[in-house]
């Protein structure tokens, strides 16, 4: 008895009984093997219906670079490179991470708000915190996103892989020693207006230098501690407002950071200088 026969129907209507089989000269008389092959023995079989034949879900071997996906790397994007493609900064590390920027709070109030996009909480060291008051505010909606701290003043923040914690210190063109150094899940970037007596120090230790618009004697110094070419060290006093030079001393990129329409409604356009 084959698996239909055990159906229902299959109990109420008996089979009737078989015909006699032919003889084996009989044109007629299928072979074994195209019985196996006949859609009508397959399906009186159990095996059901044969479906809708389509086309193989295949590629050929030169296809596969096709199926490339543009995936970067994790972290927050400043901006575009030369290129237009994505610049994405990777802050948040299981080891520590230092940034100096030389440059305008602006940039680092966008660094702050995509961070907070991210997951990451921010703790804000400033002797200026009017002007982080509105941007603080403007993220705290319904968790304490970004905090606000006095120089010297910032608690353990208590960083982790799933609670990462950016801290920015606004601190003048000479930051005292942080009472909160970077940690594993907590990169530190100082913000220096301008280039002052500390900043040779501050940027040889750094892990990554952002520089935007300086004076051309500043630029000078700069370039002779990160080891910039004589290009890049004439740009440097005639970029334009929003575009930072991102650099090690070992690679370098030029990034233009746009704001979002909700960053220009909180922040304003692009500016250097406060």
């Amino acid at each position: 008895m084959g698996l239909l026969s055990r159906t229902p129907r299959a109990r109420r209507n008996p089979a009737p009984a078989p015909a006699p089989a032919p003889s084996p000269s009989s044109p007629s008389s299928p072979s074994s093997s195209s019985a196996v092959r006949s859609p009508d023995r397959r399906s009186s079989s159990g095996f059901g219906l044969i479906g809708p034949r389509r086309e193989r879900h295949e590629l050929t071997f030169d296809q596969f670079a096709e199926l490339g996906l543009p995936v970067g790397d994790d972290g927050v994007v400043v901006g575009t490179d030369a290129q237009g493609a994505p610049a994405v900064l990777g802050l948040v590390r299981p080891t520590a991470f230092d940034v100096v920027l030389v440059g305008g709070a602006w940039t680092a109030q966008v660094i702050a708000l995509r961070a907070v996009g991210t997951g990451a909480r921010v703790a804000v060291e400033s002797g200026r915190q009017q002007l982080w008051t509105a941007l603080a505010q403007a993220a705290n909606t319904g968790q304490q996103s970004i905090t606000l701290h006095d120089v010297g003043r910032v608690p353990p923040q208590g960083p982790s892989v799933l609670s990462p914690v950016l801290v920015i210190r606004d601190c003048g063109v000479r930051p005292p020693l942080g009472r909160v150094r970077s940690a594993p899940w907590q990169p530190v970037l100082t913000l220096l207006p301008y280039p002052g007596p500390t900043t040779t120090r501050l940027m040889s230790q750094a892990d990554l230098v952002g520089i935007q618009r300086v004076a051309p004697e500043e630029a000078i110094q700069i370039g002779r501690t990160m080891g910039l070419p004589r290009e890049d060290v004439e740009a440097l006093s005639t970029l334009p407002d929003g575009v930072t030079l991102w650099c090690t001393p070992a690679s370098r990129t030029y990034v233009t950071t746009q704001p979002t329409d909700p960053e220009a409604g909180l922040l304003g356009a692009a500016r250097r200088l406060e």
